[in-house]
Parts: structure tokens; sequence; C-alpha cells
């Protein structure tokens, strides 16, 4: 499976640490673990960050050949604060690198090359015009490919409007319960919240036929083919759920170009998201025979 995952490239700063991340690069690193071949288009400073990020990449063996090197701007950053249940807050300074990204006819043949059969995209990075231009120029000549919009709602930066917009080129939506409710409540509908009713609206607006909720230890919800269905998550002791959601897209993507059950899905990726949780770091060392043996522990 190819796949072309737009966004940002940042340090997550925790506890006093540096740690690579970025939900496209956590997607991307995850995806390669699971035998995917992933291009992440992005950018990065010329500054010692920059530098050591590359390097990083590298080492996760994900191909740096779309990822910019732009001067004068800063490799991007995180603060990222942990409540008392290991759930995190980001502060993300801006522009940093990975907003000034340029977009040539060259760059756009280039990735449209690769003839990817899933592009994965986020919110945060396409909120700057380049990147979304970038992002929509290789949706327009490949036509046939399939969109997973992993929503992540970053405080400040995102709108509605920059959500439906993407909304409206996904074949698969990802997003938590807060997340789900936060967009119920601003499309100003009628009646109670619940996450089966904000998957059939918002399924039937943007034509998204496969919606996955993530609901931290609770499991997670998915609408697929006008169904919804509950799944049951893992108990894991949380160190920090950075890059636990990044996880669990990758192995839902998995699960589904395997064409497996919505159970088996679920079950999959609920385990892979619980174990980067129950680890230090976006990207901590994993396997997929571990989520199978905890499915298997937990059945």
């Amino acid at each position: 499976m190819r796949i072309l995952s737009f966004g940002e490239i940042l340090w997550d700063q925790i506890d006093g640490h540096e740690h690579l991340g970025g939900a496209p690069l956590n997607f991307s690193v995850a995806s390669q673990r699971l035998g995917g071949k992933t291009f992440l288009v992005s950018g990065v400073g010329t500054d010692q960050r920059g530098c050591l990020a590359l390097e990083q990449i590298r080492a996760h063996s994900l191909n740096t050949r779309f990822i910019q090197q732009i001067p004068g701007f800063p490799t991007g950053i995180a603060t990222v604060v942990k409540n008392s249940t290991g759930n995190a807050s980001f502060s993300i300074p801006r522009p940093a690198a990975f907003d000034r990204l340029s977009v040539t006819s060259e760059q756009i043949e280039a990735l449209c090359q690769i003839n990817p059969e899933w592009i994965y995209m986020g919110t945060l990075a396409q909120t700057t015009d380049s990147t979304f231009q970038l992002l929509q120029q290789c949706r327009k000549q490949l036509p046939e490919t399939r969109c997973f919009y992993d929503i992540n709602l970053r405080k400040g930066h995102w709108n509605l409007e920059i959500v439906q917009r993407l909304s409206a080129l996904a074949s698969v939506l990802k997003l938590n319960d807060e997340e789900a409710e936060t967009l119920f409540q601003l499309s100003n509908l009628n009646g109670p919240f619940s996450i089966e009713a904000f998957c059939r609206y918002w399924s039937r607006t943007w034509d998204i036929p496969i919606l996955c909720i993530t609901r931290g230890a609770k499991g997670c919800s998915i609408w697929d083919s006008k169904q919804f269905a509950e799944f049951p998550g893992y108990a894991v002791k949380v160190v920090d759920t950075v890059g636990a959601g990044d996880a669990y897209s990758a192995a839902f993507l998995h699960g589904l170009e395997q064409k497996w059950s919505v159970k088996k899905i679920a079950a999959f990726a609920n385990a892979a998201g619980a174990i980067v949780a129950s680890r230090s770091g976006a990207t901590p060392d994993w396997t997929a025979e571990e989520c199978v043996q905890m499915i298997r522990d937990n059945q």
C-alpha cells in the first residue's frame, strides 16, 4: 500500500525532553511498520532541529524525498502539557517550516508518479495555502486515490470551514469523541449530541462512507455503510497519549486494506492505540504481533 502523508513535522516538547512528532509523521512511522510504503510531504528548517529530524526520519526507514528544507523558518515545535490522566494539549508556534512549502508543477508531477492508493491528511498544516494547494493539486490529478482525513483539532489551528473543505475530500474520517461533539454543536443540529447522530449527519452531508471515532479507554465507534457499532478498548497504564491516535489511524487503514471485518479492524486499531499510549513518545517501538497478543489476552 502506497500512501502520501501530508502535514506537519515538529518536535514534541514533553516533560523537558524533545521527541520527534507531528500526526502525519507519527502515522507514517506506524504505517511503515505495518508494511506500508509511506511518503511524507512536509517541511523542516535548515536549523539543528531540522537536520536532526531528517536523520531520525531516515532511521525510521521513511523516504525523505518530499520533505523540503525551508531556509528562514524554524522546524516546528509543540509544547505538550499532560493532565492527570495522561491526555495532552498542545501549544504550537506558527509560522514554522512546514507552513512554507513551495509548490511547483515538477513537485506535483513527482508526487503523482508515486501513484498512491491513499492520501493521509490532517487539519493543522492545511490551514496554510501552500500545503492545501499542494494537496488539492495532487488530489485533482489522482481522482481514484482515496483520502484518510484525521481531523486532530488543535486549539487555535483550525476552523469549521477548513474541516468541512477537507471532509468533502475524505473516504475515511477519523476523530475523537470530544472533536465529534464540538463539530456537532458548531453545526447547529437539533437534538442532543450522540456519536451516532454525529456520524449520520457528517456522513450524509460530506458523503463519507466510513467514520471512526476514538473514545480513549472506552475503545471506538465506527460508522460503516450506514451501520453504527461500538467496540471496547483495552486497559493499559497510560504514560502519555501523544501518537496513540496516529497509531490507531495507521492500524485502521491497514485493516481496511486487508479487507478485514469491521470488528477485526476495530480490535487491531484499538490495540495499537493502547500500546502506544502505554509508552513514552509519539513513535515508540511496537509490533503488529503485540497487537494480536493484546487482542488474544482480552478475549
